[in-house]
């Protein structure tokens, strides 16, 4: 019987971490040889490698799972990297819903471990690639920022109250005063820091190359969402992206019962946070078809305000992230050309089977529509919308 790799499942908090060392055969049985505790500091860690080299034989590949809680695995993460081990890093929904379809009901640190270290057994995951010194610090300035805004927020409010109040002392409204002063000038200190570290880092100057046209989204919005996803480098699929942001939605419907239909908000709160200003830019600000066309339907279907706000947010990410991972900067009349097409084709309905109209019937199909639509489309932008993408497009008329 030979041994295909050692798996071992890290359940990390705060102050401690379990771990679960599963061992899996070629006939895909997995064996658990032995769980622990440490302390999550720098002796725990020694600790734990030595433990882990007391049970595991050095001819078998070793793996590390653990999930993308918070910022307590990044050490540990950071320490087994370094030490030329192979890491992977998984999302917490991803995590919790293997281990749920294992048929464990209860759930503990020890458990969690077990679940992780069969999971890395079983399947074949992406190795972790820790922070770029980049990113990391856009991560620290932009969560600092965070702080800075909100303390500033609170100052603004107190000194509001304050100031309505039947007795204003002179005393603590000049503390106010002076305290707002010097988180504003924080603040741009903190503003600027943030965009010198993308000009000055030509991976990030060119990303953000791709998104500066979004209507919406600026440079700290930009570092937010970059430094919360690592560059989106754990994400393959718009879905993970979503989740892991909490936009994914929750049903509660049973039988007759229909309940409310809300985002789950089980993710990183920082992105949905930085996307809730730039999503009514968006919308009101000219240029932003995309997103005031998606607002504006929600709308008119039923949704309220906010429902069609937080697709606008979902709608931005994903836009982000598609640009991010092809490398294509953002063109506004791509959104405006699959509108226009869906228009008329439901103002045409005979339009649908289009692909198949000869070369000969072209002009007729663009002066048929063109009457359909009441001139409210170009020639050419009647021709563009109707014939794009198929291959027996003659020229465009002049």
């Amino acid at each position: 019987m030979g041994f295909i790799k050692y798996s071992i499942g890290i359940d990390i908090s705060k102050d401690y971490f379990n771990c679960a060392i599963i061992l899996i055969d070629d006939q895909q049985t997995a064996t658990v040889k032995s769980s622990s505790k440490f302390a999550n500091t720098a002796s725990g860690f020694k600790q734990f490698i030595d433990w882990v080299n007391k049970h595991c034989k050095q001819e078998v590949p070793i793996f590390f799972v653990m999930e993308a809680t918070g910022i307590y695995y990044e050490q540990l993460a950071w320490y087994l990297f370094s030490k030329d081990f192979n890491v992977s890093v998984v999302l917490p929904t991803k995590a919790k819903n293997y281990i749920r379809s294992t048929g464990l009901k209860s759930k503990n640190d020890k458990i969690d471990a077990k679940g992780l270290a069969l999971m890395g057994a079983q399947q074949q995951l992406r190795l972790w690639k820790p922070l770029s010194q980049k990113i990391y610090e856009l991560r620290t300035l932009t969560r600092f920022l965070e702080d800075l805004n909100g303390q500033l927020t609170s100052i603004r409010n107190q000194k509001h109250a304050l100031s309505h109040s039947m007795y204003k002392l002179k005393e603590v409204m000049d503390i106010q005063t002076k305290t707002i002063l010097h988180l504003e000038k924080q603040i741009a200190k903190v503003r600027a820091a943030i965009e010198e570290v993308i000009i000055k880092d030509p991976a990030l100057k060119a990303k953000y190359a791709l998104v500066k046209n979004l209507k919406g989204i600026g440079i700290t919005t930009f570092a937010v969402i970059v430094a919360e996803t690592n560059g989106f480098e754990l994400f393959t699929n718009q879905r993970q992206l979503i989740s892991f942001c909490g936009y994914d939605p929750i049903e509660n419907q049973s039988g007759k019962h229909t309940g409310r239909t809300k985002i789950s908000k089980k993710g990183n709160s920082h992105v949905r946070r930085i996307l809730f200003l730039p999503s009514f830019t968006a919308v009101r600000r000219k240029g932003g078809d995309v997103f005031t066309s998606l607002y504006n339907r929600l709308i008119k279907n039923g949704k309220s305000k906010m429902q069609a706000y937080v697709a606008v947010q979902k709608k931005m990410l994903t836009i982000i992230y598609t640009l991010w991972k092809t490398d294509k900067p953002f063109d506004s009349q791509y959104a405006k050309t699959k509108d226009q097409t869906r228009k008329l084709h439901s103002e045409q309905p005979n339009m649908q089977n289009i692909e198949n109209v000869g070369e000969k019937e072209e002009k007729r199909v663009v002066q048929e529509l063109a009457r359909t639509t009441q001139g409210r489309y170009t020639k050419k932008e009647l021709w563009d919308t109707a014939f794009s993408g198929f291959e027996n497009t003659s020229k465009n008329p002049n």
